[in-house]
């Protein structure tokens, strides 16, 4: 699978999660469920949230925008490799703070694992060819 390729899909893996977290508001009953919380931890999960989505769409951005860059450059493969290790943090956590058993849990928890590959196989063929 070429470069181009697998950086598109990491570009489509990203907007994925941009769009699902746009979804949380509704998807959570965040208008409801959030009144009952302190006011700082419902600052702090919406500022969260809204983070993660800024994060997702840059990713995928630099992804579609610069291919060459993140697999070329050694900036580019730590980037690459920072959001292995971003996916694989969320993969592990999924098991620490989310032990239940559904499967929408099992799908996230594959999409996660799926982040890896994606974002790690770049820059470790180029680091082991």
């Amino acid at each position: 699978m070429s470069d181009e390729l697998l950086l598109v899909l990491c570009a489509l893996h990203s907007g994925f999660f941009a769009v699902l977290h746009l979804a949380f508001w509704k998807l959570f009953d965040w208008r409801r469920a959030l009144p009952q919380m302190r006011l700082s931890e419902r600052a702090i999960l919406q500022i969260l949230n809204l983070r993660l989505i800024y994060v997702f769409l840059g990713i995928g951005i630099l992804c579609l925008c610069f291919p060459t860059e993140l697999v070329g450059t050694a900036l580019g493969r730590v980037l690459m490799l920072g959001m292995a290790g971003f996916w694989l943090g969320r993969l592990i956590e999924q098991f620490v703070f989310l032990r239940v058993n559904h499967a929408g849990v099992h799908a996230l928890s594959l999409l996660f694992a799926l982040g890896v590959v994606l974002f790690a196989w770049p820059p470790l063929r180029v680091l082991f060819s």
